[in-house]
């Protein structure tokens, strides 16, 4: 490993993402895996269930 990918490695670790940061890889996620098993699942698909999800009571 060199040194300047080390360092990179290093100050990642420090880095905290925000709520938004979070819930835009979630969703990344979740799309990623679905093409997997349904190549007609859209992004906007994931969104709008991501959004009923905020809604439901818990």
């Amino acid at each position: 490993m060199t040194k300047y990918l080390h360092t990179l490695i290093q100050k990642s670790r420090a880095i905290t993402p925000s709520a938004s940061q979070k819930e835009e890889q979630r969703r990344s996620f979740a799309y990623g895996n679905a093409t997997i098993e349904n190549s007609r699942v859209t992004r906007e698909m994931i969104a709008k269930e991501a959004e009923a999800l905020k809604t439901k009571p818990k």
